[in-house]
């Protein structure tokens, strides 16, 4: 157990590089605010070539490169060490022999978004139930030096090499080649691929059951990983079937060993899948991992294992907090159906840690529609210090700035609550859906939606929208800001926002 916990805590740090943004929300906290300034707000995407739907920028205003994607892209980019990655699927192959469905990670030059390298991952053949046909790769990387790790579509954590295969072939894995061929493809490896380290696959060593997609973003904490499963329902919605299989785990970052995992039973209660990223910060004190689970609960785990009866090594659970409110599970003691306008909703959105307190936002797949909604502040104990129920469903990820708390809801609106009291102090309603978070950065709220357009706002008390800038096609992931620069992903197209 002493080397278990020497292992855990050592090279501990929660501060991520100051002006990079290394991991989804930026640092393990996953508080959706950025330190950089003097962002224009005056911003002219351009227009796209009708035949190769390139970028043209020369009508373009402070936008200082864009780079093509595939077709659809869910997962939020990541800046680090001079790289700038997103996932996407390979509707755009940057390689002519590799096409068809897959999923990709791209790795552009951060100063003029020049492609370098891609992963390339296969699909699972299992069709919408595991893997969704053309969704692509929803998982976005956490970066510490010249390692990064993140969930595939496959449902493995894999660690890469960020100077992919340029600077050789590193690590114990060697068989690139056969990992990201289809069939009897011959895949012959170049310095724009991936260098993989190692794979640690979820399915096979948990017997986990994805549902739809895995989308998890892991958070790195010394030399630990912490990832969810995305563990769920299969095609039926009314059986799970891996119950027992963990909802959150632990590995060694530096070789993908299993070091613990939940062991509060979220699989046997999970509703949808077990979607939302784990955050890792101080509470009462305490290190802890924090996560909102398919159950509709958030979870507050110690992040170092012990042995429980049957030898396991499991995070001990410090509190759970049920998201939902007790009208949404039940009426007249009778259980209300999950997918309904009433029912009750998982944590997808990832809970965020800001001075001690933690706040969670419930809701469901955007495919279930509008429903009832709740956002919770939870403080250390484990119970709400205040909840507001003028949300509705929320796939967002709060930010927490200047004693204000941002939250985004799915049919459309922006709130802007107190962070300590939960008192209300305005509505922006974007009269479009909104998949993607808030960023605060700059004294601004930044948030795209459905429709293409990225609504600026200005940070404070008092709603007054600073701009609202249409780009040419929807904005399903967070806008996200580094040295300076705002990345704003659309469906097929990474765009770099600076004067």
């Amino acid at each position: 157990m002493k080397t278990t916990t020497a292992l855990l805590l050592s090279g501990l740090s929660l501060t991520a590089t100051a002006k990079d943004w290394p991991m989804w929300g930026s640092d393990p906290t996953r508080n959706m605010v950025g330190e950089s300034k003097n962002l224009p707000t005056e911003i002219n995407p351009g227009e796209l070539d009708d035949e190769t739907e390139a970028a043209l920028l020369d009508s373009a205003k402070n936008i200082k490169w864009a780079a093509k994607l595939g077709s659809q892209a869910y997962g939020n980019t990541v800046i680090a060490g001079g790289k700038v990655y997103v996932g996407t699927n390979n509707e755009s192959p940057r390689n002519e022999t590799q096409k068809g469905d897959r999923g990709v990670l791209m790795a552009f030059d951060e100063k003029d978004g020049s492609f370098e390298w891609q992963l390339i991952i296969p699909k699972l053949g299992a069709g919408k139930v595991s893997d969704w046909e053309y969704v692509g790769l929803c998982s976005s990387p956490a970066i510490e030096g010249n390692r990064m790790w993140l969930v595939t579509n496959r449902g493995e954590v894999v660690c890469l090499d960020t100077e992919g295969m340029a600077n050789g072939n590193d690590g114990p894995f060697k068989d690139e080649a056969k990992y990201m061929a289809v069939k009897d493809e011959v895949v012959k490896v170049t310095k724009e691929h991936a260098d993989i380290i190692w794979i640690y696959d979820m399915r096979e060593e948990l017997g986990i059951f994805p549902h739809n997609v895995s989308s998890c973003s892991p958070v790195v904490v010394g030399n630990v990983l912490y990832t969810a499963t995305s563990n769920g329902v299969d095609w039926s919605h009314t059986n799970i079937p891996a119950p027992n299989s963990p909802a959150l785990v632990g590995l060694n970052k530096n070789t993908g060993k299993l070091l613990g995992e939940e062991a509060s039973g979220v699989s046997t209660r999970v509703l949808h899948a077990s979607w939302s990223s784990p955050a890792y910060g101080k509470i009462g004190g305490k290190d802890a991992i924090v996560w909102g689970g398919g159950d509709g609960y958030t979870y507050a785990f110690d992040p170092n294992p012990v042995k429980d009866d049957e030898g396991f090594d499991i995070f001990k659970e410090l509190w759970r907090h049920d998201c939902n409110p007790a009208g949404y599970r039940k009426k007249n003691d009778k259980p209300i159906k999950y997918a309904t306008y009433a029912g009750p909703s998982e944590v997808i959105g990832t809970t965020v840690i800001s001075d001690g307190l933690v706040y969670a936002i419930i809701g469901q797949d955007p495919e279930h529609g509008d429903g009832v909604g709740q956002i919770t502040c939870i403080g250390p104990d484990g119970k709400a210090k205040w909840t507001s129920k003028d949300t509705g469903r929320s796939i967002s990820t709060v930010s927490v700035a200047g004693g204000l708390v941002y939250a985004a809801e799915y049919d459309g609106d922006i709130h802007c609550f107190d962070a300590k009291t939960g008192e209300q102090y305005w509505t922006h309603e974007t009269q479009s859906r909104i998949w993607g978070s808030t960023l605060v950065a700059d004294g601004k709220v930044w948030l795209g939606t459905e429709d293409g357009e990225l609504h600026i706002l200005k940070a404070g008390k008092e709603l007054k929208s600073l701009a609202t800038i249409e780009f040419p096609a929807p904005i399903y992931s967070s806008a996200v800001v580094a040295n300076g620069v705002v990345y704003v992903a659309t469906q097929t197209h990474l765009y770099a926002i600076g004067k």
